[in-house]
């Protein structure tokens, strides 16, 4: 029988507040039940394993993430769009560091399919991009290079790695404002006759 006030939803999000606090790969079950003050065996009937827990954090965070997203660039189109969809990852991934690591794991496709959040992602972001006149395969690519270019940039700014002395929202904005020419400019290839 489930511990009296312990649900799935409350050891995820407690799971997932402890990863902003000791980083992703600290959590574990035996820190988890330590912070409910239970047995790690009294979580395994609210989450299978720490792989079903990492599974739901991701899940958890990027509902999160693309919520504000979502309200960063309803009513927006194109490069301001694009500004307001980098400014909103870029704020998420340096205020939750756990949780921002936590969407960076590979979930399985077939969780992809019955996640809304996950769904939502795709139709706020390929809509964003369909603005800029992609259609696939080029939407995948994309979706791929502003993924890398998101990822690296907010990675080594969370670790310190910028050391020049220029600002770094500076080049942020030079990042996203190159990353909208490119979009602007995609290489199209000629289809065959």
């Amino acid at each position: 029988m489930p511990r009296a006030g312990l649900s799935a939803d409350r050891v995820v999000a407690a799971a997932a507040d402890l990863a902003d606090e000791v980083g992703f790969d600290g959590v574990t079950l035996s820190a988890l039940a330590r912070h409910f003050g239970v047995k790690d065996a009294s979580l395994y009937s609210h989450v299978r394993n720490l792989g079903d827990l990492r599974t739901r954090m991701a899940l958890l965070a990027g509902e999160e993430m693309i919520d504000r997203i979502a309200v960063a660039v309803a009513g927006r189109s194109g490069k301001d769009a694009l500004v307001a969809f980098a400014g909103a990852y870029r704020e998420y991934a340096l205020a939750h560091p756990g949780r921002y690591a936590a969407t960076q794991i590979r979930v399985d496709q077939s969780l992809v399919a019955d996640s809304p959040a996950l769904r939502r992602t795709a139709e706020i972001t390929y809509g964003m991009l369909r603005a800029y006149g992609l259609d696939e395969p080029d939407l995948t690519d994309a979706v791929r290079l502003l993924r890398a270019a998101f990822h690296g940039y907010c990675a080594l700014e969370a670790g310190g790695g910028f050391g020049a002395p220029r600002d770094v929202q500076d080049s942020w904005d030079r990042a996203v404002d190159a990353l909208h020419i490119a979009l602007e400019n995609w290489p199209r290839k000629e289809k065959k006759q």
